[in-house]
């Protein structure tokens, strides 16, 4: 397997948020999707980072005092992230994205424009290798 387009998770089926969005929208978005994390783009669909849970909850304690009024009047950017998720290019090696995607828990792949294209999850590599490395006899 060399080809990381196999994992992918289309642009159109992931949840994301958009480097514009307030605290309150960004948690609104977590909360409807399930996820830890998410993606933020930019309105021309460049990734622009990675905002987790434990990014929008430092954040309320420390920038919105645990008023929700004060969420819906601060941007996501603002935000102080733990740590970005890293994207990688559609012709990046499957060693670098194993690599990449054993630190973490998704990875965003951006086309040559850098424009977000999807992600490809730990998830996704851990189900493969299951099903195709360790086939029971």
């Amino acid at each position: 397997m060399n080809n990381i387009l196999f994992f992918l998770t289309p642009k159109a089926m992931c949840a994301f948020v958009y480097d514009d969005y307030t605290i309150r929208q960004a948690l609104e978005k977590m909360e409807s999707a399930g996820y830890a994390a998410l993606p933020i783009l930019n309105k021309h669909g460049e990734y622009r980072g990675t905002l987790t849970e434990g990014d929008l909850l430092w954040a309320l304690k420390n920038m919105c005092y645990m008023d929700m009024r004060q969420a819906e009047a601060r941007r996501i950017m603002e935000i102080t992230r733990r740590k970005d998720n890293i994207p990688v290019r559609v012709t990046t090696s499957m060693h670098d994205l194993v690599q990449r995607a054993s630190t973490q828990n998704f990875v965003p792949v951006v086309d040559d424009y850098d424009a977000f294209i999807g992600i490809v999850t730990r998830s996704a590599i851990i189900k493969y290798c299951s099903e195709n490395l360790f086939q029971e006899d």
